[in-house]
């Protein structure tokens, strides 16, 4: 009699199978990392996810065409590029985003923000500058290049020369 039951409840073998590969392949489609806040990294994070971090991170994070989030609990002394970057948590570097950045009214930043849209709740701690001409996007990308290229590369370190200056500042 029980067996009958269970029987009638079970799905055949090819129906559940069929059902199954369409939620892993969505599960795999939408790809999402997570660090805990008891994780410390040193170093250049990159990615080709959306990411949200709780715990602490040294040096830069770089998530080109993809989302950050900084929770509640991160801790993070870096320059941020990403496609959209939310922070709910504290950051001290620079922020890079090619669509937006958003700081929660829970989110603290030392930094600049370079980003063609930007929010910044009430109650968030900010101290920095806000670039959001249609140039950000470019600049963060160049930016970006720029850091991968490394210390080593002379072109990332040259120093801009604007040569002789012929005119003296506000005199006609």
């Amino acid at each position: 009699m029980f067996e009958r039951k269970d029987s009638a409840f079970r799905k055949p073998e090819h129906e559940s199978q069929g059902t199954a590969a369409p939620s892993s392949a969505t599960s795999a489609a939408k790809k999402s990392v997570y660090i805990g806040q008891s994780i410390l990294i040193k170093g250049e994070l990159t990615g080709n996810e959306d990411m949200t971090i709780e715990g602490k991170v040294e040096g830069n994070i770089n998530l080109k065409d993809h989302n950050l989030t900084i929770g509640t609990k991160g801790r993070i002394e870096a320059e941020l590029f990403a496609k959209n970057i939310t922070i709910m948590g504290e950051v001290n570097g620079n922020v890079y985003a090619e669509d937006k950045v958003e700081v929660a009214n829970s989110g603290k930043l030392n930094g600049n923000i370079s980003a063609p849209r930007v929010v910044i709740e009430d109650g968030a701690r900010f101290k920095g500058s806000v670039e959001m001409d249609g140039s950000s996007k470019r600049a963060a990308s160049e930016k970006s290049t720029i850091e991968k290229k490394g210390k080593g590369d002379k072109k990332a370190e040259a120093p801009l020369s604007m040569g002789p200056v012929n005119e003296k500042v506000g005199t006609r």
